[in-house]
């Protein structure tokens, strides 16, 4: 026997696997970066707060430089936009039938469905300007409604609203949409995105890895909670009833919607700028009041009831009061944020299709080996 026989292989003692990948680095960014701890969102070297009044078409300008052909400037982008607006649109009326009683997001995942590899409009372009056009579309026919052809010289928020209402939009709802797509454009590597990633690195395309991402983001943990946080804002009803309700729903065990984040162990950054947002909408009715008066008294009582665990307002409870105030129905909630989503979706698939590598990763088999032979 050599010695090189001798040699044994020293003994791996393997690594944990980790549920939900967490804290596992499975892609290199320059697009976003999600600091949990400092409640500090960095897109492509602006801080949030910095973006806040920029355009949707500008921070699109921003994510997608160096990663594609075709419009690059702010103003480029935004005829794009609109001429892709008017391209999605042109089988809307033919399509919209198909989806009936589907969901709104089912029937925004059947539509998309119908964009084609042989599209000749630039693919990121195309899949950006479809979703408010499907969306606003969607909304309008579950109301009984017809769809409102794009008015291509629109911005991508103005247009969204005109094709949801068929009239003009205030210029204050105008810049709050403006602002929530800009707040929820691109957020790290989370579900939707890595499925997004996945889908591209196989190289099935665009319209496939954005789709793959909305089907993802349609599940319950990860779509996040607008629409339910406006049935808490209802079931609560008045101010006098704010505290017991609260209380209540504490005891029983139940999540308060809005609050509590998997990432931010701070106040989530995103919650700011749209809470700045809603500010510009005050309404009669004195919902936002209401519900600045809820949020206070749920960071007291949890903070109170758990000190060890930071639940601070994430984007979710805000979102759900921009919307509102804008018109969109409560059940149409998810597919805009989808038409926000959608900037880092796209980017993220040109990245990882620069990367030109197939997403691969190990697994661990824990199940029953074969007897031996």
């Amino acid at each position: 026997m050599t010695t090189q026989s001798k040699i044994q292989s020293p003994t791996l003692v393997p690594e944990p696997a980790s549920a939900g990948l967490e804290n596992v680095v499975a892609a290199e960014t320059i697009l976003s970066h999600v600091d949990g701890a400092a409640g500090r969102l960095i897109v492509r070297g602006y801080d949030l707060d910095q973006l806040a009044n920029w355009s949707f078409e500008a921070v699109l300008a921003l994510l997608w430089r160096g990663l594609a052909d075709g419009p690059s400037d702010e103003a480029d982008i935004r005829a794009a936009l609109g001429q892709a607006r008017t391209r999605a649109f042109s089988s809307v009326e033919k399509l919209l039938p198909t989806t009936d009683n589907l969901s709104q997001i089912e029937a925004l995942r059947l539509l998309l469905s119908s964009l084609a590899d042989a599209e000749p409009e630039a693919h990121h372009v195309l899949a950006v300007a479809a979703v408010p056009v499907f969306a606003a579309a969607i909304a309008r026919m579950s109301a009984g409604f017809s769809p409102v052809a794009p008015d291509a010289t629109l911005s991508q928020a103005a247009d969204f609203l005109y094709m949801l209402h068929g009239t003009p939009a205030a210029p204050e709802k105008v810049k709050a949409l403006d602002t929530y797509l800009v707040t929820v454009a691109d957020h790290g590597l989370n579900a939707s995105t890595f499925t997004a990633r996945v889908i591209a690195s196989t190289k099935a395309g665009m319209f496939s890895s954005v789709i793959g991402a909305l089907c993802a983001l349609k599940g319950p943990l990860h779509g996040g909670a607008p629409g339910p946080v406006l049935d808490m804002l209802d079931a609560i009803g008045e101010d006098s009833r704010i505290n017991p309700w609260l209380v209540d729903a504490l005891a029983r065990g139940e999540r308060l919607m809005g609050f509590g984040h998997r990432i931010y162990r701070v106040r989530d950054p995103r919650a700011d700028v749209l809470k700045q947002a809603v500010g510009t909408l005050r309404d009669s009715g004195g919902r936002i009041g209401f519900a600045e008066a809820v949020e206070l008294e749920a960071l007291a009582l949890l903070a109170e009831k758990k000190p060890l665990r930071p639940l601070q307002t994430n984007v979710e409870f805000y979102t759900a009061l921009v919307l509102e105030a804008v018109g969109f129905p409560r059940e149409s909630f998810t597919n805009v944020f989808a038409a926000g989503r959608m900037a880092g979706w796209t980017a993220h698939v040109l990245e990882q299709e620069h990367v030109g590598k197939l997403i691969r990763p190990q697994s661990r088999y824990i199940g029953p080996m074969p007897d031996a032979k």
